[in-house]
């Protein structure tokens, strides 16, 4: 009996890692969240402006098309970061499983693990896309000068 509260306790303790990085993960998927949410929020705006010109009508479409790859990109890391975090879920579920079973999960927790870091891998790659997309894409489509701008001219 000695020795399963010990193999318990050890497993809890291996446990706190995996935790703090569900945190992180947490994290990640709230700032993604945020992004997806403006980006959407700015494509509804922009569908219902209405255009002054035809050159208005340019870069909407134009932001549009920046828009929806953004939205897409925050879609797939969103996903990714999510299956990231029921990996490690299932790294943690399956350590405990393995001492209250007396089995040998050593590679199955390792493939789990490191396809839990493969996704997060994946996610901050698109994450990291999304935003040189949003950055680049502010320089790339004309937007008109600032009233204060215009006006000092």
């Amino acid at each position: 009996m000695e020795s399963h509260v010990t193999s318990v306790t050890h497993v809890i303790q291996l446990a706190v890692a995996p935790v703090f990085l569900l945190t992180a993960i947490a994290t990640l998927i709230s700032a993604l969240n945020v992004r997806l949410g403006r980006a959407v929020d700015r494509s509804r705006v922009l569908r219902e402006a209405e255009s002054r010109s035809e050159e208005a009508d340019r870069r909407h479409v134009l932001e549009q098309m920046m828009l929806a790859r953004r939205i897409h990109l925050a879609y797939l890391a969103i996903l990714s970061a999510v299956l990231a975090g029921l990996f490690v879920c299932l790294v943690v579920a399956s350590a405990f499983v393995g001492v209250l079973l007396e089995a040998d999960l050593a590679k199955l927790l390792a493939a789990l693990f490191i396809l839990a870091m493969m996704l997060l891998i994946a996610s901050l790659s698109f994450f990291l896309r999304e935003i040189y997309l949003a950055v680049s894409s502010r320089a790339r489509i004309e937007l008109p000068a600032a009233p204060a701008q215009a006006a000092g001219r």
